[in-house]
């Protein structure tokens, strides 16, 4: 996670981290990599564990896409119902800010 936060403070960021434990990790930065507090770091963690849940949330529910696009060819009539489930489906991050709210997620049933 610390190396997340780093890279969201700056994308390029040349750094090896041994640790795990913020306080007691240590930084190396590389090749002219302008070094970033610690407490910068940490700032960052809230924001990194939420796109893993965002993350994780998408890889289900594109899963879930997946495995109804047949119902959806050119070739077949997508019931009311799949349709519906499908939108759910895509419409599923609106609106998540925080953890809690991945976390509180309920998928739509499959019809």
């Amino acid at each position: 996670m610390i190396v997340d936060a780093i890279l969201k403070i700056n994308p390029n960021a040349q750094v090896v981290v041994r640790g795990k434990d913020i306080n007691t990790c240590e930084i190396e930065w590389h090749n002219g990599t302008t070094p970033i507090s610690k407490a910068d770091i940490e700032a960052q963690f809230t924001a990194v564990e939420f796109d893993t849940a965002m993350e994780d949330l998408r890889a289900k529910r594109n899963k879930l896409l997946a495995d109804t696009d047949h119902y959806a060819l050119s070739d077949k009539t997508l019931s009311d119902d799949m349709r519906t489930y499908r939108q759910s489906l895509r419409d599923i991050t609106n609106g998540l800010t925080t953890v809690a709210d991945v976390e509180a997620v309920v998928f739509p049933t499959k019809p």
